[in-house]
């Protein structure tokens, strides 16, 4: 193809494969760099200078990391909380946004536009706060899923692409007896597979990554700590003193096994990525679909 091309298209051909090469390296680096420094000797790191491949290799970071109890089942708590905040965040959203996207349903604008001046006013910090003791929600893990059940972003993102189907499917289903309920069950959530798809990738995302109501709610309790919180600390100890290293640090093994709070630093990032890496491959292909017909109506 390119062969018969003008000199003007394979310019372009070449310039466009070139761009997107250089944003494919500039994309890679930074995470290539974190995985050599968790691959490398701790000590060797401090010495910098370490790019694509670790120049002293080692996999005591990751024993170090996966050794510490705290960090086992603040993993499983982020396991937990990402899974059913998903879970009941698209199910929640999706169920609301079918509603609103009802046509006969009178509540409609009004239920839209309350919804919508939520992303706009913010009560604050305090009275939040004041809002999840009165439910007796601190201290405790539902903490980490009520108060985000609803998204209001999610929401108008379903609610799109629910106005986008045709409405004689709809119709169909109520000539045939279906109520509400089972138009919802057995006809929309079929057809709104691609953007639940990429609510959930949104959703598994931002409860993934989430440590700031940790912060807020549980710092106290060690038991409802979650893999990104226990990150957080560590990248607040960073400019630890080398005797608070050699001694808060140190293995057993002698100086070339010693870990570092930068070698363990790019440890737990890699760690915490590559739940989101891996899962982001099975979902893209809903997530392109999803946001195409979700956010075009029709």
């Amino acid at each position: 193809m390119i062969k018969n091309a003008s000199l003007g298209d394979k310019i372009f051909v070449i310039c466009n494969y070139t761009f997107l090469a250089l944003l494919m390296v500039i994309t890679l680096y930074p995470f290539l760099n974190t995985l050599a420094y968790s691959l490398n000797a701790g000590l060797d790191s401090l010495k910098g200078d370490i790019y694509l491949w670790p120049r002293l290799f080692s996999i005591e970071n990751y024993k170090f990391v996966f050794k510490e109890a705290t960090i086992l089942h603040a993993t499983l708590i982020s396991v937990l909380r990402t899974i059913i905040g998903t879970v009941i965040t698209v199910f929640c959203s999706a169920m609301v946004a079918y509603t609103l996207s009802r046509q006969d349903y009178v509540l409609r604008k009004f239920i839209t536009i309350a919804f919508i001046l939520t992303m706009y006013f913010y009560g604050g910090l305090i009275p939040v706060f004041l809002l999840m003791r009165d439910l007796h929600l601190v201290g405790s893990f539902w903490v980490y899923i009520f108060p985000g059940v609803i998204g209001v972003f999610n929401l108008i993102v379903i609610r799109s692409f629910i106005e986008g189907l045709p409405e004689s499917i709809m119709e169909s289903g109520r000539i045939d007896g279906a109520g509400d309920f089972r138009t919802f069950f057995n006809i929309v959530l079929p057809l709104c597979l691609p953007v639940l798809a990429t609510v959930a990738l949104f959703t598994a995302v931002y409860q993934w990554n989430s440590w700031f109501d940790v912060f807020l709610y549980n710092s106290s309790d060690i038991n409802l700590s979650t893999l990104q919180y226990e990150l957080m600390k560590i990248l607040q100890n960073s400019n630890v003193s080398s005797a608070t290293m050699e001694s808060g640090f140190a293995n057993s093994g002698g100086t070339t096994s010693m870990v570092t709070p930068l070698s363990i630093r790019a440890t737990m990032t890699i760690v915490a990525s590559v739940p989101m890496i891996i899962i982001y491959p099975f979902l893209q292909r809903y997530f392109v679909k999803g946001m195409t017909v979700g956010g075009v109506k029709g």
